[in-house]
């Protein structure tokens, strides 16, 4: 079951917040567990700025999460080079995007795949970590490639927004999200355990 979130074209900017008071929650945003935590909103993009909000996904070492558009927006050249494969799924902080955003069609708006609560950090997940997903056996694996912060995050949630998921605190935390990559398939739902895997 899937519910279809408006093209954010057509929307105003979705947070329902003003972001003046963001760096007043990096307490609320370093809470967030460090070895297990939950999967709290799986989103699929089908097509061009189209968002689907999902009650499970399939997530696949070939295609990612499946029907998704990840790869048909992959270029040619990363694909022969297999760079693709470094930003195949997107993931953020379900505290950060919900500091923008009061519902999951608001969330969404955020492009990525997997939102969790869970700290994303890069001195806790440094690139290589695991991520256990759910109990069917899907882990994702962090790459190095980073994720920023860019002109349809201000149009969504406002150039405060970006600038603090880009600033040096934003970047430690990897407040704007990190990229990954599916090492084992599996069904994901909301709800889902997320763990950390040993080095």
């Amino acid at each position: 079951m899937t519910q279809t979130v408006p093209d954010p074209s057509q929307i105003p900017a979705v947070s329902a917040h003003p972001t003046s008071h963001l760096a007043s929650r990096e307490a609320y945003l370093r809470e967030a567990p460090a070895e297990v935590g939950t999967l709290t909103l799986v989103v699929r993009r089908p097509e061009r700025l189209a968002r689907e909000v999902l009650t499970e996904g399939l997530l696949d070492p070939e295609l990612g999460l499946v029907g998704d558009n990840w790869l048909s927006r992959a270029t040619s050249h990363a694909v022969e080079q297999g760079r693709h494969l470094e930003a195949q799924i997107n993931v953020m902080s379900s505290r950060m995007v919900g500091l923008l955003a009061d519902d999951d069609a608001g969330r969404a708006e955020a492009g990525d795949q997997l939102y969790v609560d869970l700290d994303i950090s890069r001195a806790n997940l440094p690139t290589g970590t695991r991520l256990a997903l759910g109990d069917d056996g899907a882990v994702i694996e962090v790459t190095a490639k980073p994720h920023n912060g860019c002109a349809k995050f201000v149009q969504r949630f406002g150039r405060e927004a970006m600038e603090f998921v880009n600033s040096e605190l934003g970047k430690e935390l990897r407040l704007r999200g990190l990229n990954a990559r599916v090492v084992a398939g599996g069904t994901v739902r909301p709800g889902d355990v997320v763990r950390r895997l040993p080095a």
